[in-house]
């Protein structure tokens, strides 16, 4: 009784500080992350047109700690995916809220039912299902970008035929543009304000959207800003194959619904039935596999198998455009 008492305690603690940290990290102010990305940035020796003094300023303010994990590899990766995301959180932050929720999941489970395969098997779920939602939170960014970018491409154009500046055309695009593109565009003419050539600013959109049609446009821009030519015309044909591309995506995606539909099913589908045998049709048939240890080693071949299946039906499906 006093072991539970304590569990609970413990895991209300532990879902306050997860909470606490999620709150203080979604918080972060405008000024604070564009900070953020110049310092990743000024680390990266591929943008020498940061000037010496901003790039020592930046490095000045963070703290030996925060430059000694943005130089851990695995950090940078993860701050690079999160910002993909569109999550205004630090890595270590949303590690330290992953480790945080994954944590309180084994206490709740193991207090509800004290076994330590349970707790960790629900503990594991949680961890798996985090890191599909922060994929598919990613998939859908990179959709939603992908559908606005050519309306970008033919703003950006008629702004050029207009007499602006590809500077002015920038910010235009970045204040009357929604999310997920007007915020891209909005850092990348923030940071040319604050002295970063125009095309590494556009070619720092690669790493917050690692788009094949983003690097066409970063690739126009830096082609034209080293021989010249016309720009706008060049965009507008860029925008009219984008949308065309766009176009084939919808049809496959059409083409493959059944098979995609088959593959849910195909998951769903032993998972349903095991659950309807034990608990409503035959209660205690399948017992044989929650107490024998042959039956723990047939389930988790059969849990694997469905694993491997999925994937496999995903990789056929999964046709790139």
């Amino acid at each position: 009784m006093l072991l539970a008492v304590f569990l609970a305690f413990f895991a209300v603690f532990v879902a306050v500080m997860a909470i606490y940290f999620w709150l203080t990290a979604v918080k972060e102010s405008p000024a604070a992350e564009l900070k953020r990305r110049l310092r990743r940035m000024s680390l990266d020796a591929r943008y020498e047109s940061i000037p010496e003094d901003l790039r020592a300023e930046l490095l000045k303010e963070a703290t030996p700690f925060e430059t000694f994990v943005s130089r851990i590899p695995f950090m940078k990766r993860l701050d690079i995916y999160l910002d993909q995301c569109g999550f205004k959180i630090q890595p270590l932050t949303f590690l330290l809220v992953i480790v945080l929720a994954v944590l309180l999941s084994f206490l709740v489970a193991f207090i509800f039912r004290p076994s330590l395969l349970f707790a960790a098997f629900v503990a594991a779920c949680v961890l798996v299902g985090a890191c599909v939602y922060v994929s598919n939170v990613r998939k859908k960014r990179y959709s939603s970008f992908t559908e606005q970018l050519p309306d970008a491409l033919t703003m950006i154009a008629r702004s050029l035929r207009a007499g602006h500046s590809l500077t002015s055309a920038v910010e235009l695009v970045g204040s009357e543009t929604p999310e997920p593109l007007g915020g891209l565009f909005r850092a990348a003419y923030e940071q040319q304000k604050l002295g970063l050539r125009i095309t590494d600013a556009l070619g720092g959109m690669l790493q917050r959207m690692d788009s094949l049609d983003l690097r066409f446009f970063v690739t126009v821009i830096t082609i034209h800003a080293e021989s010249g030519g016309n720009l706008s015309e060049i965009l507008d044909k860029l925008a009219a194959t984008i949308r065309e591309r766009i176009k084939l995506r919808r049809q496959v995606q059409v083409y493959t619904a059944q098979g995609r539909m088959s593959g849910y099913i195909l998951v769903a589908l032993p998972i349903f039935a095991f659950f309807f045998l034990q608990y409503v049709m035959l209660p205690g048939y399948e017992d044989v596999f929650m107490k024998e240890t042959k039956g723990h080693y047939a389930i988790a071949y059969a849990i694997i198998s469905q694993i491997i299946g999925f994937l496999f039906i995903r990789r056929i499906i999964n046709i790139r455009i």
